[in-house]
């Protein structure tokens, strides 16, 4: 069997590994490989064949890996915006609120709330945490029950 045949069945088995694994590592060392089948294929020896596989590896995990792991984190820790920053976040009952009605204070915004336990009536100065926002609605609770 040639060498190059060889690596590049490596590099099948790696591209396979990374598919299921997501970690990025295989998927460079594949490309390693590919690297290495290339110099077999041009005749290269063995030597020069690892090599290839040794330089290539090394550069594509010591630059390459950091900076893909950089932007996986940046697509999946994206911050919030809009109505969806709301929910977490404080705020300031100015109205009564219950079940049917109030007004609170977002973040120097002025929002329509209704509590989001039914049973609860918070009164005007209370801070409450935003739970879900319907619409134009902030829906809010507070630990104390009053």
């Amino acid at each position: 069997m040639p060498a190059w045949l060889v690596w590049v069945i490596v590099a099948a088995v790696l591209g396979g590994v990374e598919m299921l694994s997501l970690t990025l590592v295989a998927g460079l060392l594949g490309v390693a490989a590919v690297a290495a089948a290339v110099t077999a294929a041009l005749g290269v020896g063995g030597a020069g064949q690892a090599v290839a596989f040794a330089v290539t590896s090394g550069v594509s995990i010591a630059i390459l890996l950091p900076a893909l792991r950089r932007h996986r984190r940046s697509l999946t820790s994206r911050p919030r915006s809009g109505v969806a920053a709301l929910v977490g976040q404080s705020a300031q009952v100015l109205e009564l609120v219950d079940a049917q009605h109030g007004r609170v204070r977002i973040g120097g915004e002025v929002w329509s709330a209704r509590a989001y336990v039914p049973e609860q009536v918070i009164p005007v100065g209370t801070i409450v945490d935003v739970f879900e926002i319907r619409g134009a609605t902030a829906l809010v609770f507070t630990e104390e029950t009053t």
